[in-house]
């Protein structure tokens, strides 16, 4: 995209895409309502993630915003080989825009994940390949990056609204000390946060970039910290 189109909000028309989705799951459905996809669901998200993308290279300047299926985009259809569920759309919009260099869902970055009634924004990694998740744990207990993690982590949950993510492991971890002041991030598989909102009046015009921005704003000492530590 050349960035030739300002983004002016998703249209209400989104909205009801996906809750008329929700309800009719089908390829005979989709198919019939893919001209409505196309127009009020891909056109105005492929604007908003480059605009959405330059205003974060404001505080995250290599950040990739690529309104291609597979990169910023995620794909609608659901992957529906080892899933009991066989419906075959997501029911939902989602956005990532990732930095670094690596593979975009092994990098930190900021997440947009809209629904017919919700709308969650979110930062960092949701799964640590292994030799990643090697490195953060003896990053989360080391005397200088596990500091600063414990003040990134502080500084975003102590607005009140965004909550943190990741835990998956019962047990901390052979070899390391399981009464560390960080010892409960040990327990983590993946390291995010994220806020989640009824659809707020933002959505439907250009103002959601700044409403984005400010939001991921608060988050971002967390996605700093994970740049550092996937660099």
């Amino acid at each position: 995209m050349d960035g030739g189109e300002t983004f002016d909000g998703f249209p209400k028309e989104c909205i009801s895409f996906f809750r008329e989705l929700s309800v009719n799951n089908s390829i005979h459905w989709f198919k019939q309502h893919k001209r409505e996809y196309d127009e009020f669901v891909l056109k105005p998200v492929r604007c908003f993630v480059y605009d959405m993308g330059e205003r974060l290279r404001l505080i995250a300047p290599r950040i990739s915003a690529d309104p291609r299926t597979n990169r910023s985009l995620f794909r609608i259809n659901r992957d529906i080989r080892f899933s009991d569920d066989k419906t075959p759309y997501k029911t939902h919009l989602a956005v990532w825009f990732w930095e670094g260099s690596g593979p975009r869902m092994e990098c930190s970055g900021f997440y947009f994940h809209l629904e017919p009634d919700t709308l969650m924004l979110g930062v960092g990694i949701y799964r640590f390949p292994k030799p990643l998740l090697e490195k953060y744990r003896t990053y989360a207990v080391h005397k200088k990056y596990g500091a600063a993690l414990e003040q990134a982590i502080n500084n975003i949950t102590g607005t009140g609204t965004i909550t943190l993510g990741g835990a998956h492991y019962k047990r901390i971890p052979s070899g390391f000390d399981p009464h560390h002041k960080n010892a409960a991030l040990l327990l983590h598989n993946g390291l995010y946060a994220g806020e989640e909102t009824p659809i707020p009046d933002e959505l439907f015009s250009g103002e959601l970039v700044d409403y984005c921005f400010e939001r991921f704003i608060l988050m971002a000492p967390l996605h700093r910290w994970l740049v550092n530590l996937t660099d």
